[in-house]
């Protein structure tokens, strides 16, 4: 028997992070399949162009972007938010097609409430002043992603749960405390300065919900998390936001798919071709 869809009105996610080793794409997959919202935002870094040199993009990262466009074909609005690791379609800022909108942000009123949502990258300051950094810690990420799978292999055959060591690391050697402060500070003036009392964004991988105050006023804040290690999204439903977590739901799904693992994409500008021949140009 199959398994009710679930339809929220709104649901915001981020940061699957398509054509990289650290990609959850069958539990994104599956939770993809359990929804069915009136309007889909994705909230940044879903294809990873940083690491898309590597001409990495399997079947199973495939299967989302078929899932996405089943889903619009359906009738949920897609809504492309662009992130920093697939900041290239930026140059496609203010974009619809058919049920696929691609923006750098999103204002929605809802219950007298104006929320703003948006990647999270252009208030980072390490994005801005030291790229470059930044870059290099993605690849160190993708190279600790490869080391963790082989490691959760043997741990596998040994009959040892799954470790997840790059969150590991991260809580070993991550940004102190107050550098999450001073992010949550900028995003609490933003909110401020705009008069919104919701934020929402991702970029950080840390799955939150949140009062954060500025000038005596509080505001609501809501980050998405991630699909590679905390399996979280943003829903309203009922006239509420609420943080889900999946993770116990969601991971380690395992898949049966007997086609070739990989498929060679080798240049952004093909990434390009098959974004609009999948997501807009299908039939």
């Amino acid at each position: 028997m199959a398994k009710q869809v679930r339809k929220p009105d709104i649901v915001v996610v981020s940061d699957f992070h398509l054509a990289t080793h650290a990609c959850k794409a069958a539990e994104i997959h599956k939770y993809l399949k359990s929804i069915l919202p009136k309007q889909l935002i994705l909230n940044g870094d879903i294809i990873d162009a940083w690491r898309f040199s590597r001409n990495y993009f399997p079947k199973a990262h495939l299967k989302v972007v078929r899932q996405l466009i089943k889903m619009m074909e359906k009738g949920t609005e897609v809504v492309y938010i662009t992130g920093n690791h697939d900041e290239f379609l930026r140059e496609l800022g203010n974009t619809t097609m058919g049920k696929l909108r691609i923006v750098d942000q999103i204002t929605l009123h809802l219950n007298n409430q104006k929320t703003l949502i948006f990647h999270g990258d252009l208030i980072d300051s390490v994005i801005h002043k030291a790229k470059w950094l930044a870059k290099v810690g993605a690849a160190a990420y993708g190279f600790v992603s490869l080391f963790n799978q082989l490691l959760n292999f043997v741990l596998k055959r040994l009959h040892i749960d799954d470790i997840v060591l790059y969150k590991w690391l991260k809580q070993l050697f991550g940004a102190p405390n107050t550098d999450k402060s001073r992010f949550e500070t900028k995003l609490a003036k933003l909110a401020y300065d705009k008069n919104v009392d919701l934020i929402i964004c991702g970029h950080t991988h840390r799955a939150v919900d949140k009062m954060l105050r500025y000038n005596n006023r509080s505001i609501r804040y809501i980050n998405t998390g991630d699909w590679v290690e905390n399996f979280t999204a943003a829903e309203f439903e009922n006239g509420t936001w609420n943080l889900c977590n999946y993770a116990a739901t969601f991971k380690a799904v395992e898949t049966n798919d007997t086609e070739p693992e990989d498929l060679v994409i080798p240049t952004k500008k093909e990434l390009y071709a098959t974004l609009f021949n999948q997501l807009v140009f299908h039939n």
